[in-house]
Formats: C-alpha cells, sequence, structure tokens
C-alpha cells in the first residue's frame, strides 16, 4: 500500500516550521527521522496530511550540559544518543535503551524526539524519560513552553503537543550519586518490540518504575514503587501485576504480559542489587 500525502515542506528553520504546521489547520504532521511516520502512512494510518521537514535543523540536534540536567536535541539519531558521553555518565538508562531498539537501520535515522512525540507504548523512550523525571520542551507559535514526561502522555499515540507545535528537547536530571538504572525486557527475536518490558531509578530518594508494552501509555507503576521503597520486593511484583492492565494479540497474552512484568521487575531489582545468576 502507498502512502497518500497532502503535501511537502522542507522547513528553513524552527519558526519556518512552525507557520508551516499552522497553515495547515491541524492537517500537518512533522517528518524527523520517519522510522514511525513512513510506516504509518504506508498503512494509511495518517493519511492526506502536509509533510513538514525538519530534518535538516541543525538546532534541534545534540547533547549539552546545563548544570544539573543534560539537554539532548529531538533531533539527536537514536545512534548519537547511544554513543554521547554526557547520556552514557549522567542518563545511562537511554543508553541502554539504543541497545535494544530495533536494528541498525532505524537506529541511524530514528529520533529522540520522533519516538517520544509518536508515544507508542512499545517503545522504550518514552518509558525511559518518565522514569527519569525528564522534562519536554515544546515551541508554538505563542512561544515555548515546558512539559513533565508525567504530563506529556495521554494515551495511545496521543501527547501533550498541539496540532502546530513542536518538541524541541529533552532534559534528563542527572544520575545522582550511587544511582542505578536498569532497563530489562523480553522480545521474541532480537530487534522485534517487547512483548514487556521495565525501566528501573533507584534514587536516594525512592524508586521510579515504568513498563512498556503492557498499557496504552507509558506510566509510573507508584503501587510497585512504593513497595520497593519499603524494601518489599515481593509485594512490588504483586503490585505491579495489578495495577497493570496490558493488552492481549497475536505477540502474547494479556496473562503472560502481566506474568512477564513481575519477572522483569524481580530481574530489574537482581541487577541493581548485584545479585544476578
Amino acid at each position: 500500500m502507498k502512502a497518500s500525502v497532502g503535501g511537502y515542506a522542507r522547513a528553513k528553520d524552527l519558526r519556518h516550521a512552525i507557520e508551516l504546521l499552522s497553515s495547515a489547520d491541524g492537517m500537518a504532521r512533522v517528518l524527523a527521522g520517519g522510522q514511525s511516520l513512513v510506516p504509518a502512512m504506508n498503512m494509511r494510518l495518517s493519511t492526506g496530511d502536509l509533510l513538514v521537514d525538519i530534518s535538516r535543523l541543525s538546532e534541534l540536534r545534540g547533547v549539552t550540559d546545563d548544570g544539573d540536567t543534560i539537554c539532548i536535541g529531538s533531533l539527536t539519531r537514536h545512534v548519537d544518543v547511544g554513543r554521547d558521553p554526557l547520556i552514557n555518565q549522567h542518563a545511562p538508562l537511554l543508553a541502554k535503551a539504543v541497545e535494544v531498539i530495533a536494528h541498525a537501520a532505524i537506529r541511524n535515522r530514528g529520533t529522540i524526539g520522533g519516538a517520544i512525540a509518536h508515544a507508542d507504548p512499545a517503545a522504550e523512550f518514552p518509558a525511559c524519560i518518565l522514569a527519569l523525571g525528564a522534562v519536554l520542551h515544546v515551541e508554538g507559535p505563542d512561544g515555548t513552553r515546558t512539559i513533565t514526561a508525567e504530563d506529556f502522555f495521554h494515551g495511545l499515540f496521543e501527547t501533550d503537543l498541539e496540532p502546530e507545535e513542536i518538541l524541541t528537547a529533552i532534559s534528563v536530571p542527572k544520575a545522582e550519586q550511587g544511582e542505578l538504572q536498569v532497563l530489562q525486557e523480553v522480545t521474541r527475536r532480537s530487534g522485534d518490540y517487547a512483548l514487556a518490558g521495565v525501566c528501573v531509578v533507584r534514587r536516594a530518594g525512592g524508586h521510579r518504575v515504568t513498563m512498556i508494552s503492557v498499557g496504552d501509555q507509558p506510566a509510573l507503576a507508584k503501587a510497585a514503587m512504593a513497595k520497593l521503597d519499603a524494601g518489599d520486593i515481593d509485594g512490588a511484583v504483586d503490585a505491579l501485576r495489578a495495577e497493570i492492565d496490558p493488552p492481549s494479540d497475536t505477540n502474547a497474552s494479556a496473562s503472560y504480559r502481566r506474568h512477564i512484568a513481575g519477572v522483569l521487575l524481580r530481574r530489574a531489582m537482581a541487577e541493581i542489587s548485584g545479585d544476578e545468576a
């Protein structure tokens, strides 16, 4: 099946991109790496939209040190996230995610901002930034605004972004002394979407836990987090299985995903404690 496109325009700069989006009356889509958008268009899940190509906006690319946080430009490619020294030192969870994202071709073209804005609950980056407590920077016709990761995701492929807005950067808190960040997931084959996955961040102030592929959006597993903070891993596993609502599909049943979620949480905590077999 061929994609149905309403037009194509390459943005000269960020302001031009926003003007193009604003002129399309909600019928425009941002094209960055295209690794999620193009397949959706080919399946006619997105039709007739103006494509606003921002892939050449260099100001949206790269990683900088902002004191207590690192700032990641939304057009930073997966492969660059994985090998950036600031990310590896201060937000290693993101680098770990790159290791399990799809295949080399996807990692070489896909962008972190595109993955987050697409808001696929089976993708790693949305769950990672939520576990890390990131803040997202957005630009639109009315200027800039910031959105916490907790407030950004609204549902399946739905976010707080308005049609004329662009995600420009992600600010991630630097890891504290002694902080540990773990990602565990299960796939049928290397490069497939995870059947289930878990991100765990352990800080002095407590644990942050998010899941992959067990709901319609990434969310904090707050009941499980409270049990982990109390040192009750068995209770955390039970709480996690109770608070998620995984789907059933041709790849895995809901009951299997619920079971695996608990297994992955145990594995993550074993990795954190150094008790891996």
